[in-house]
């Protein structure tokens, strides 16, 4: 019998409807009834994440747990949250909850690790608020593998980039994506993680790790890990369904 999943969602909207997307079109089902049974609570009410950990805004910390509650009240079986950087409160979340909550930092470190065995350094690109909790690093420190993030004037564009996605703009400008992982290369990253569901959404529009072979000066093949791609091959999984192929 399969699993309920609840979505913690809202951070943001659309980030939230491109992971829907991706689980229902990478689940092996022939019909509605072999689709995974999903609950969503799309909370926008939820404060911005990367400003209450810079000092400059609310705590999520109450809306977070609230959409939890509901999910798991409703009849959700076990969660995720598609928002990196709201994983800074996943212990607080979990706490507050008997049902299973899937960690999509953890389970891409281990992707990571699992599929590129020999890495020492990782390329992140993600908020602000990711970068400055060092979401990522307490995962992949313990496997000796340091996490290395863009220089201010490149991070500075990849926030224009995600909180652009989610102000609805239309066009988006991504050299900065292809610049800042030509930079993190020239300080020993291998891999790069995808670590904002915003930058997510990127990737399923312009394929960033296929894109980057006709990039003038993309250089060696480039191996890109998508968060959001990892967590949905995972809650598919759990939920006792199998990824189709």
């Amino acid at each position: 019998m399969s699993k309920t999943l609840g979505i913690i969602g809202g951070m943001g909207p659309l980030a939230t409807v491109n992971l829907f997307n991706k689980i229902v079109l990478n689940t092996d089902a022939q019909n509605d009834q072999e689709h995974i049974h999903i609950l969503i609570d799309s909370n926008t009410n939820i404060p911005d994440r990367t400003a209450f950990l810079l000092g400059k805004g609310k705590d999520p910390t109450e809306e977070l747990i609230k959409s939890a509650i509901r999910l798991e009240k409703a009849g959700a079986d076990f969660l995720i949250m598609p928002c990196n950087t709201a994983h800074y409160f996943y212990e607080t979340i979990k706490e507050k909850i008997n049902i299973d909550f899937l960690n999509l930092i953890e389970e891409t470190a281990k992707y990571a690790q699992s599929n590129y065995p020999n890495i020492k350094k990782i390329g992140l690109l993600s908020t602000d608020g990711t970068l400055k909790a060092k979401i990522y690093d307490l995962y992949f420190n313990r496997q000796n593998i340091q996490v290395i993030s863009p220089e201010r004037e490149m991070q500075n564009s990849i926030m224009e980039i995600i909180y652009g996605i989610k102000a609805g703009k239309k066009e988006i400008q991504i050299d900065a994506i292809y610049n800042t992982i030509e930079e993190l290369k020239t300080k020993g990253a291998e891999v790069f993680i995808l670590g904002c569901t915003e930058l997510s959404i990127i990737n399923e529009m312009f394929n960033l790790e296929k894109n980057l072979a006709d990039v003038k000066n993309a250089g060696d093949a480039v191996h890109i890990v998508d968060a959001v791609n990892v967590i949905v091959e995972k809650a598919i999984g759990f939920a006792g369904k199998k990824v189709l192929k």
